[in-house]
């Protein structure tokens, strides 16, 4: 049920992002879509403190998921598209670690989705600043 209520949200963003507007308008609703990544990142973080195994899968999962979404494509470039695909799966592999109920693991695994967000981030960046788009 989460899944799809994540899934409308993501749907809702995307539309009002291609929703006629200003560019501001549009940054706006990519900034509240990535919010919502972290929320779950955070969500993570608070399960793995109390070893909620329930929470770090269900979110995790979330996490995996908002990355196929259309909002999240922000570029095509083969670089982000690897970007995309190496982050969702240090998240499979972080929610597979909570189905096992492995703590180390898991922990080891949100390490690997913190590091894909950094990396990600840094690349988008760059290639915002050279296009001189903020």
């Amino acid at each position: 049920m989460k899944r799809w209520t994540v899934l409308a949200v993501a749907g809702l963003l995307f539309a009002s992002w291609l929703a006629p507007g200003s560019q501001g308008e549009q940054k706006v609703d990519l900034k509240d879509f990535m919010r919502v990544k972290l929320k779950h990142s955070q969500l993570v973080l608070q399960g793995l403190v109390l070893e909620d195994f329930d929470a770090i899968a269900k979110n995790s999962q979330e996490m995996s998921l908002l990355s196929l979404a259309e909002t999240w494509q922000v570029l095509q470039t083969p670089e982000y598209i690897d970007y995309s695909r190496k982050f969702r799966a240090a998240a499979d592999a972080l929610t597979d670690a909570a189905k096992k109920r492995n703590l180390e693991r898991a922990t080891l695994a949100f390490n690997q989705v913190t590091t894909k967000c950094v990396e990600c981030h840094k690349y988008v960046r760059g290639i915002r600043m050279a296009k001189g788009v903020e």
